[in-house]
């Protein structure tokens, strides 16, 4: 993938965790990179390709993240804990795809695809570190809520707190 397309990805991943699927237009990728909106365009035809492939590049990122520091021998818990902690801590954000997941009744099936497919592979690595479905049911929704409550109040230790408890 070019440098530019790699720009224009970088660009959408800030705005969608920011605001959400709806809060970006290719005006405003284009901007933010410093390039023509036809520039926007010729990298991803639709609104809808650039959130498929945004989410899609989150989830790989995300899922190596995560089994490297899990083939690393630490707890699997503790691993997907300080993953979103690093994402809320970092730069105040939501997880992309718990930010596109919000609202899923309004997103095209492409982009819809990806953010599935990142809640199915993380509940299927979180069973197969050892959880049962349930408890990696749990964990995966306590950190989405978790980083959502702290979002919405502005208070980074409103996650800390939820999670928390993930450890008992």
């Amino acid at each position: 993938m070019s440098d530019t397309a790699e720009a224009i990805m970088d660009a959408a991943e800030r705005r969608i965790r920011g605001a959400g699927y709806s809060g970006f237009s290719f005006r405003e990728i284009a901007a933010d990179v410093g390039v023509k909106s036809a520039s926007v365009h010729y990298h991803f035809a639709t609104k809808e390709s650039l959130g498929a492939a945004v989410a899609h590049r989150y989830t790989q990122r995300f899922m190596s993240s995560i089994e490297r520091e899990v083939a690393e021998g630490r707890d699997v818990i503790e691993v997907w804990v300080q993953a979103f902690r690093r994402s809320l801590y970092g730069d105040g954000k939501m997880c992309l795809c718990g930010a596109l997941a919000a609202t899923s009744q309004d997103l095209s099936e492409e982009v819809l695809i990806e953010v599935r497919r990142f809640f199915e592979l993380g509940l299927e690595r979180l069973v197969e570190s050892g959880l049962s479905q349930e408890r990696a049911t749990h964990v995966l929704a306590t950190l989405e809520g978790a980083m959502l409550l702290a979002n919405v109040l502005s208070r980074p230790s409103a996650f800390d707190e939820a999670a928390a408890a993930l450890s008992t």
